[in-house]
C-alpha cells in the first residue's frame, strides 16, 4: 500500500500535468472544437431526421441536441484519455516518466498518479464543454452538472486506464496514431453516443447492436446520461468500474519490468 512518502509523487505528477496543460492552451480549444462541431453541425443537420422516443432517463420527447450531449462528453473524456497516453509514450522513452518508472515508489502508484492527473484534466474539459452547451442553450438540467461529476470521474478513469494499457505496447508515436484509429473511432461509433440502442435493434443491424451493447464506452455514455438527470444506472456503472479495474491491472502488469510487455518490447 502507498504510504505518506508516496503521496508527494502523485502531487508532483498532477502539478506537472496541470502546468503543462496550462502552457498548452490550444489543447483546451481543440478539446472543445471537436464536440462543438458535432453539436452545432451534426446535431443540427440531423435534428429533423432522428427522432428520440421517450426512453429512460428522459420522461418526455427531447431534441436530438440534448440526446448527443452525454455522448459528446464521453468523446471529450475519450480523446483526452488517449492524448494523455500519447504523452505517456513520449515521456516513457525520453521524458519525466522514464525517470519516475525507476523511482523507489511502487510502479502501480506512479501509473495511478498519472491516471488521476489525466482524469482531472479530462473532467475539467468536460465541464468546459457543458458550459459551452449552456451558451448554446441546450436543455441540460443545472443540477445534472453536480450529479454528473462521479460519472465523469469514473468514465475518465476507465478511458484513461485503457489509454495506459494501449501505451504499453507502443514504442513510437507514429505507431500510436494507427492504434488510436483502431480504438477511438470504433469505440465512439459503436456506442450510444449518437443514436440509441433501439434504433440499431430496429434497423436489424444485429452485429452492430451486439458490439454496441458490450462496448464499455457505451456504458460510460449511459452512466453519464442517467447522471445528468439525477439517476443512477447500476449496470453501466458496474461495467465501467469492472473495465477500469481490468484495464489498470493489465497496464500495471504491462509496465512491470520483470514480467510485462515493456521488457519484451525492449528486448525485441
Amino acid at each position: 500500500m502507498a504510504t505518506t512518502r508516496h503521496w508527494p509523487a502523485m502531487l508532483a505528477i498532477s502539478q506537472r500535468e496541470t502546468i503543462k496543460f496550462w502552457h498548452q492552451r490550444g489543447r483546451l480549444l481543440s478539446a472543445l472544437v471537436r464536440p462543438a462541431l458535432w453539436l452545432m453541425v451534426f446535431a443540427a443537420g440531423f435534428q429533423n431526421i432522428f427522432g428520440v422516443s421517450i426512453i429512460p432517463p428522459y420522461d418526455t420527447y427531447i431534441e436530438y441536441q440534448v440526446y448527443v450531449v452525454p455522448g459528446l462528453l464521453g468523446m471529450v473524456l475519450l480523446f483526452n484519455g488517449m492524448q494523455s497516453s500519447l504523452a505517456m509514450v513520449y515521456d516513457r522513452e525520453m521524458g519525466l516518466m522514464r525517470l519516475l518508472l525507476i523511482a523507489p515508489q511502487p510502479r502501480w502508484f506512479l501509473l495511478l498518479s498519472k491516471l488521476v492527473a489525466g482524469t482531472v484534466l479530462s473532467v475539467l474539459q468536460a465541464y468546459a464543454f457543458l458550459a459551452l452547451c449552456a451558451v448554446f442553450k441546450v436543455d441540460i438540467p443545472w443540477s445534472g452538472w453536480l450529479y454528473a461529476l462521479p460519472a465523469l470521474v469514473l468514465g475518465g478513469l476507465m478511458l484513461g486506464a485503457l489509454g495506459l494499457l494501449l501505451s504499453v505496447s507502443v514504442r513510437q508515436l507514429e505507431n500510436f496514431a494507427g492504434t488510436m484509429n483502431f480504438v477511438i473511432f470504433p469505440m465512439f461509433f459503436l456506442s450510444t453516443a449518437l443514436y440509441p440502442l433501439w434504433k440499431l435493434q430496429e434497423s436489424g443491424a444485429v452485429i452492430v447492436y451486439t458490439l454496441t451493447r458490450f462496448n464499455p464506452f457505451t456504458h460510460a455514455v449511459e452512466m453519464i446520461r442517467f447522471a445528468l438527470y439525477g439517476q443512477f444506472n447500476l449496470l453501466s456503472s458496474l461495467v465501467v468500474l469492472g473495465a477500469l479495474i481490468l484495464f489498470f491491472l493489465l497496464a500495471v502488469w504491462g509496465y512491470d519490468p520483470q514480467h510485462g510487455l515493456v521488457k519484451k518490447a525492449r528486448q525485441a
